[in-house]
């Protein structure tokens, strides 16, 4: 009998074929949960509930040491740009991240993969130096969120929760935050109500990042439970090889025309912009299509007291994923 592994991942359309069976799990049966990826995040990183996850990078790289509970393989299920998620006040005088220094952001959580990369980003490449600004932690729209990996952070970052019962969205439009670092949305800002983005033309911006550095920011791996991949080495590589499949899978027709494939009916223009923009494989699997990346993204927590040195790309991977069988 095959074993079974349950994997819990957002159901992205690249992993879609994953969930619906189209693309199976080598030598074994996958039981996907399609979860909300703060859910799974929260409950592999406190229970370790599941034998594959998606987690965020960020995390990954904070649980790495001498028994480190997970490793990962070069998926990389959830990207973005995120020059798009600084937001102010719609009143705001801010108008340049280096306008922001002396102020106050919130984030959800200081570790989170989407900050590590706008911290980054904002102090490598427009003058908003890490410590220049002061950080506020918790729930965007709903009160109660809390970092999930304890931090030692350098004395010269200031980082503290908001209060309770208060949200970060609320505060940004109270004038109590001066800007809010997040991946999702404020809901404010979904309501046009009162929240602007802090680039004017963000897609322009995030557009020539890429074209000046090459790098599609990566925001989650995927993780095998150690003792899971401990027990069965052979998991890592098939996980890999099945989810280039589900995602050559889910992207064929993306950019089809006869019957279109979403409910958006100029994604074939979307589509063909994309690929002039990043090239015929845009969300490449594996590590040298994604080192510079990597190694700008490990900088980054390095540089801002996360983690604990400074990660090669390779350590952070499942060696026999590292390599190709030459035939």
């Amino acid at each position: 009998m095959s074993p079974v592994f349950t994997m819990a991942c957002q159901g992205y359309d690249r992993m879609r074929p994953l969930l619906d069976g189209t693309v199976g799990l080598g030598g074994a049966e996958l039981n996907f949960l399609d979860l909300p990826v703060e859910e799974t995040f929260f409950r592999m990183l406190k229970y370790r509930e599941f034998d594959i996850a998606e987690l965020s990078l960020s995390s990954y790289v904070l649980t790495l040491g001498e028994d480190a509970p997970f490793v990962a393989v070069p998926v990389f299920p959830s990207r973005a740009f995120r020059h798009s998620a600084v937001y102010v006040r719609h009143d705001s005088p801010v108008t340049e991240p280096a306008q922001l220094a002396g102020g106050t952001v919130g984030v959800p959580e200081y570790q989170i993969t989407a900050a590590v990369w706008i911290r980054g980003i904002l102090a490598e490449l427009h003058g908003l130096g890490v410590a220049s600004v002061r950080y506020r932690t918790g729930g965007l729209d709903e009160p109660g969120r809390v970092e999930k990996i304890a931090l030692d952070l350098p004395s010269d970052v200031d980082v503290a929760p908001i209060a309770e019962g208060r949200t970060l969205s609320g505060m940004l439009l109270d004038g109590e935050l001066d800007a809010v670092y997040s991946a999702r949305n404020p809901g404010p800002f979904n309501a046009g109500g009162g929240i602007r983005r802090l680039f004017t033309d963000p897609e322009r911006t995030e557009k020539d990042y890429h074209a000046s550095t090459g790098i599609f920011p990566i925001m989650h791996t995927l993780v095998i439970r150690s003792d899971v991949y401990r027990q069965h080495r052979w998991l890592a590589t098939e996980l890999v090889k099945s989810c280039e499949l589900a995602k050559t899978a889910a992207l064929a027709g993306i950019g089809e025309t006869a019957a279109l494939p979403y409910a958006l009916p100029w994604l074939w223009a979307e589509a063909e912009r994309t690929r002039a923009a990043l090239g015929s494989d845009w969300w490449p699997y594996g590590l040298e299509a994604n080192r510079a990346a990597l190694e700008t993204f490990l900088r980054y927590s390095h540089e801002q007291g996360l983690a604990s040195r400074r990660y090669e790309p390779e350590e952070l991977f499942a060696p026999e994923t590292l390599s190709k069988v030459v035939v």
